[in-house]
């Protein structure tokens, strides 16, 4: 993307509504996904990576630059919040390091079913595939080190509000961590939280829960102090109407 190029909002039939844009400048991107939107590749060579860069824009609102940003990280279909692109290959390199020797910081928010003993704590357990299941991880001896760390902001009737910052960034980590846990997120079918609500005695509650269509789980900030990169993504609306119905 030429410097000179300022993200432009997307226009006509082909818009994707309102702009996500969260900050640009010279070097980065920060847009907030929406959830639903898979950013997984078709396997393609030479073309899924743009293919998920156009549909991730298009989700965004923005239209799609000559020269397309170059991906970063990832975030799961069902998880909305902050993901960063890169402008250039420069920018890219810088990013990438960032995230692999660990000096970009996420922040997570999720509701998941039950209270975390302790409200403080971590898992530092061990994740590999799901013999059992390959499109699923799981906690294995052997697999590849993984560590979430967590705080319980607030505990409601059956769930509770958590804040999340991974020191790792494996497939699904946050998810499974929390499911081997006992505490699987709201509305996440494929680790059991999608159907809990079905124990939920208040019947207004019950219902608020079992409409959950995705997992409640929000990539809410990431900081890049390389890059003087600080962006943070405000709770989507369904999560935020959960809060309310909660009691928030």
């Amino acid at each position: 993307m030429p410097r000179e190029e300022e993200p432009r909002p997307a226009t006509g039939e082909g818009g994707g509504g309102r702009s996500r844009l969260l900050f640009h400048d010279d070097a980065v991107l920060a847009l907030d996904k929406p959830a639903g939107v898979s950013m997984a590749t078709s396997g393609r060579p030479g073309k899924s990576e743009a293919e998920v860069l156009a549909r991730l824009l298009h989700a965004c609102g923005l239209a799609r630059p000559p020269s397309l940003p170059l991906l970063v990280h990832r975030l799961d279909e069902g998880t909305s919040g902050v993901v960063l692109l890169a402008r250039d290959a420069a920018a890219h390199r810088l990013l990438s390091r960032a995230f692999q020797e660990r000096e970009a910081r996420k922040t997570y928010r999720a509701l998941v079913w039950g209270h975390p003993v302790p409200a403080r704590g971590f898992s530092d357990a061990p994740l590999a595939r799901d013999p059992k299941d390959g499109r699923k991880m799981a906690v294995r001896e052997g697999g590849k080190p993984a560590v979430t760390r967590w705080v319980t902001l607030r505990r409601y009737p059956s769930v509770a509000d958590l804040e999340l910052a991974p020191e790792t960034g494996r497939t699904h980590q946050i998810r499974v961590h929390l499911a081997a846990k006992g505490h699987p997120i709201v509305g996440d079918d494929f680790y059991g939280g999608g159907t809990r609500w079905r124990g939920v005695r208040d019947p207004t509650l019950r219902s608020a829960l079992a409409a959950a269509a995705h997992p409640m789980l929000h990539a809410a900030r990431v900081v890049v102090p390389a890059l003087g990169v600080d962006v943070a993504a405000p709770l989507p609306g369904d999560y935020a109407a959960l809060l309310a119905a909660l009691g928030a």
